[in-house]
């Protein structure tokens, strides 16, 4: 009876209260830390913004109907005319030919890398598609110039001639990219779809690629935003041009940023002071508003990759 009684007391808990207690340290650390991650996120978007209301700014001036729809044939001087329609031309099918050339070549890589790639063969390819993806893009450009001067004779320049060079560059990332993708797929997936006896054949098409699709369309797309502001390859292997030209098999093209740079590189032009038709900043403004161009393309492709991305995506309950 002694020693219950001398037993001491033990006062109840409040958990409500104890669970709403706060350390001051770690809030403190809390604080610190995500003020540091919006700081940063900050500093990240400032270049951004930047060179988007740079763009705008300068570019929006002469960015109309007019632009976008007439070419530079006929243009000289500080005419008040001239547009990029023959660039917007060059730049979308030298560029949609260069995927149609990378994308099956690299998807074909990436699952040969994931799916079947064992040994020394599999080591070999990883280290070439790791070299590749630091090729400098002019060299690409006289790998291209130089593989159709061997074929077709020195000084050939075609639109055709610039999607080889832009492929160059683009199958590492079209690799890499879809093999990464590849590999987030689940190997679960795979061996269920094996047990039921599907080919291996199948089971890559209907299950992984179906699976990690998403995925490969943002790695192409990605891809395509890598090349499509190339400016050295497509001024060896394609030329310039003043004049609209549809056939990637024949003739020069101008390019978006070819023609960036080549209006860049004309600077102020020279006016007399009775030549009231004369604007001496034309060739800076096509410049800007060309660049701007460049970007809602950009933009434009990123939108379609988003709307093939959602209808072929897998759909989860």
């Amino acid at each position: 009876m002694t020693a219950v009684q001398d037993a001491p007391v033990v006062e109840p808990v409040d958990l409500g209260a104890l669970l709403r207690t706060v350390d001051k340290s770690r809030q403190r650390k809390d604080r610190t830390m995500r003020w540091l991650i919006t700081g940063a996120f900050l500093l990240a978007m400032l270049p951004l913004a930047s060179v988007a209301w740079t763009v705008i700014s300068h570019g929006i001036e002469r960015f109309d109907a007019y632009f976008l729809t007439h070419s530079m044939r006929g243009v000289f001087g500080g005419m008040d005319a001239g547009g990029v329609y023959h660039a917007i031309v060059g730049t979308v099918e030298i560029t949609l030919f260069a995927a149609l050339i990378s994308v099956p070549i690299g998807l074909l890589t990436a699952i040969y890398l994931v799916e079947y790639g064992r040994g020394h063969l599999a080591r070999a390819v990883t280290f070439f598609v790791d070299v590749m993806t630091g090729i400098p893009s002019i060299v690409a450009g006289l790998f291209a110039y130089a593989l159709f001067a061997v074929l077709l004779g020195p000084g050939v320049r075609m639109g055709v001639v610039g999607s080889v060079a832009l492929s160059v560059l683009m199958i590492p990332v079209v690799v890499r990219s879809s093999e990464e993708m590849l590999r987030l797929v689940p190997n679960e997936l795979r061996e269920a779809a094996l047990a039921l006896g599907v080919p291996r054949w199948l089971v890559v098409i209907k299950v992984v690629l179906r699976t990690a699709v998403a995925g490969i369309v943002t790695g192409v797309m990605i891809a395509v935003a890598r090349v499509i502001g190339e400016t050295a390859p497509l001024l060896i292997t394609v030329g310039v041009a003043d004049s609209i030209n549809f056939s990637l098999f024949e003739g020069r093209m101008m390019t978006l940023p070819v023609y960036v740079y080549r209006q860049f590189q004309q600077g102020l032009i020279p006016c007399t002071p009775d030549d009231t038709a004369c604007i001496a900043t034309v060739a800076y403004d096509r410049s800007w508003a060309a660049a701007l161009t460049l970007i809602l393309v950009v933009m434009l492709l990123n939108l379609v990759a988003r709307l093939v991305t959602r209808f072929f995506a897998p759909k989860t309950i």
